[in-house]
Parts: structure tokens; sequence; C-alpha cells
């Protein structure tokens, strides 16, 4: 008689891991697929976050063009997470139309940009961590990169 309840025993404990398992096998695709979600919401909100800055630089540098010089303005910006650099006016720091906000994510590099018609140069590497930042937005008749043109010329604020 020990012997048949310790095979009952055994038999339960054995339907029980095998219960068990096939629960964690349905179980273990779903959090991963979970976490896969997490990963591109949270690299989503940081692009969202990057465009958002470079959509109010290039509004105030086209706003401050129109006036031309001696306007200027302070612009205050948030900044994601994972920002490697900004460059302004082209990917040389040199005068162009764009603001190009460089993010790090799982899988490269992104690159988030706002188009300005004004002429736009200036020196926003210093801006790479998370936080919020004021830049100085100025109209120049002579663009410190490139002194034949004007420009609109920004630099992070210390």
């Amino acid at each position: 008689m020990a012997k048949s309840s310790r095979r009952v025993a055994a038999q339960s404990s054995f339907e029980l891991l095998v219960t068990l398992a096939f629960g964690l096998a349905i179980l273990l695709p779903l959090v991963v697929l979970a976490f896969i979600q997490l990963a591109s919401a949270s690299t989503s909100l940081t692009s969202v976050e990057a465009q958002q800055a470079a959509n109010k630089l290039s509004s105030v540098a086209t706003m401050i063009g129109s006036e031309g010089p001696p306007s200027r303005q302070v612009a205050q910006i948030q900044m994601p997470s994972g920002v490697r650099f900004v460059y302004v006016g082209n990917m040389n720091n040199s005068v162009g139309h764009e603001i190009i906000i460089v993010i790090s994510s799982p899988t490269g590099l992104s690159y988030v940009t706002a188009y300005t018609p004004a002429n736009v140069s200036g020196q926003l590497g210093g801006i790479t961590a998370t936080g919020t930042y004021l830049v100085n937005v100025t109209a120049t008749s002579s663009c410190p990169s490139k002194p034949s043109v004007a420009c609109v010329y920004m630099s992070s604020r210390v």
C-alpha cells in the first residue's frame, strides 16, 4: 500500500510539473513580446521628444531670421535621453537649413531633422545629456562659420 501511495504522489507531482512547464512555455513568449514592445515605445518617445526640440529651434530660427540682425531670442528646449549629437545647418555645423539631432537607439543611430528657410549655423554639440537647455538664437549679418553669409546663429547657453 505504501508503494501505491508513493506512485500516486509521484504521478501528481509529475503532472503538476508538466502543467507548470506548459504554462511557462505559453507565458515566456508573451513576456519577451512585452519587453520588445516596451523598448519600441521608449525609442518612439525619444524620437518624438527630439522632433519637438528640433521643431522648436527651427521655428525660433525662422522667426529670428525673418526679423534680421540684431534680433535675438533665448529658446528653452527639452532633450531626451540617447542624444549623441546636435548639428545646426548641416552635418559639418556650417551654414545650412536644417537642425539635425542624432539619437542612439537599440537598432543604431536615428536622425531627427527639422527644416528652416533661414540660413542657420551654430554650436550645440554640448547638448547631449537629458535635460532642459537654453539656446541663444541670434540673427547675424556675418555668420561665424561663413562670414560672407548672413545667418541665424545658435549656441548653447552656459
